[in-house]
């Protein structure tokens, strides 16, 4: 008898770590599909489908923060109807403040309706918006008017009724992270997340028994994509603002970024073409990437002595025009 109930034990042992090891297995599933007016991707080491309820995470970030849909909570926000906000929107107005406040206002998600008022259309060649419309926007422009408290089961915001709250700079990389910490709680080890070229990986590329290889586009003005440099990323996670396929030209050549500058709520003169930040999380890497587009280089040089967990890659033209690159906190090589 206590040889049988040595073998149950035992048994049961071995069933309990095979549940643990679930999601350790010997070849990568691959889920793609469009999301957030973009596409996903997702390679992680299980040979069960997760297509639903990607599905549904993607369509409850959605629900809370897409400007895009008209019934979303974020779209009544702005129109200041009574809604209460979820958690995701609470994570994400949460870091938003952080980088808020961390980069000067640099990073701002009430600059939205200035955005929106800069046509960034076909015309290219055209500034489409006038200074006495930039400078009425801009009064509702400082995400330190905007507050956030617990209410019954959500959260409430408090803001003037005139600003327009809007995380497109954020919540895409938000989406990486909620689908990678979804892997993670079914015991996923090894994966990559990329939503519209933003991305985290954990592990390793179990099919090729190596670290995840991923790639840096280059800069091009033609609308074409190539890679311009190949890195490998493990638990960790990486965003890339580029300023290369929406600009304007003004009637002296000058090259404005469709980057808004918080402050003047004009588009950034710069020559900076892309920025790629690595964080241990997709939105902060977001965020910041889009923040350091506007801060310029001399100023994102200097922020990165005192924040060593960022790593950051620039690529930029110099006064010849030709690119050059900026490697800074030992982005990988």
């Amino acid at each position: 008898m206590k040889r049988l109930l040595i073998i149950a034990i035992l048994l049961i042992a071995i069933s309990c770590e095979n549940e643990k090891k679930a999601g350790s297995q010997n070849s990568n599933t691959t889920l793609s599909g469009p999301v957030f007016g973009t596409s996903y991707s997702v390679i992680y080491a299980s040979e069960i489908d997760y297509t639903k309820q990607f599905d549904s995470l993607f369509t409850i970030v959605n629900q809370s923060m897409s400007t895009y849909i008209p019934d979303s909570d974020i779209s009544k926000l702005n129109r200041n109807e009574d809604v209460i906000l979820d958690q995701h929107f609470n994570k994400v107005f949460r870091a938003s403040r952080n980088v808020f406040a961390v980069t000067q206002g640099a990073f701002d998600p009430t600059i939205g309706n200035v955005v929106n008022a800069w046509s960034f259309g076909a015309d290219k060649n055209k500034f489409l918006t006038d200074s006495v419309t930039i400078n009425n926007l801009m009064l509702n422009v400082g995400f330190q008017k905007v507050q956030i408290a617990p209410y019954k089961d959500g959260f409430k915001i408090n803001k003037p009724l005139d600003t327009y709250l809007e995380f497109n700079a954020i919540a895409k990389g938000y989406g990486v992270d909620v689908i990678g910490e979804f892997l993670e709680s079914k015991s996923i080890e090894n994966y990559l997340v990329e939503i519209g070229g933003e991305i985290r990986a954990k592990g390793e590329n179990i099919d090729k028994k190596s670290a995840w290889r991923v790639g840096l586009d280059e800069p091009r003005f033609d609308g074409e994509q190539s890679v311009y440099k190949a890195i490998s990323l493990k638990d960790e996670a990486m965003a890339t603002s580029g300023t290369y396929r929406k600009f304007k030209i003004d009637e002296n050549g000058n090259r404005y970024a469709h980057i808004i500058n918080t402050k003047t709520g004009y588009p950034s003169k710069t020559n900076i073409l892309s920025v790629s930040v690595i964080a241990k999380e997709c939105m902060i890497a977001d965020a910041y990437a889009t923040a350091f587009q506007a801060m310029g280089i001399d100023k994102v040089t200097e922020f990165l002595k005192s924040h060593t967990e960022l790593k950051v890659y620039i690529i930029f033209e110099n006064d010849n025009n030709a690119l050059e690159t900026l490697n800074l906190n030992n982005f990988p090589e």
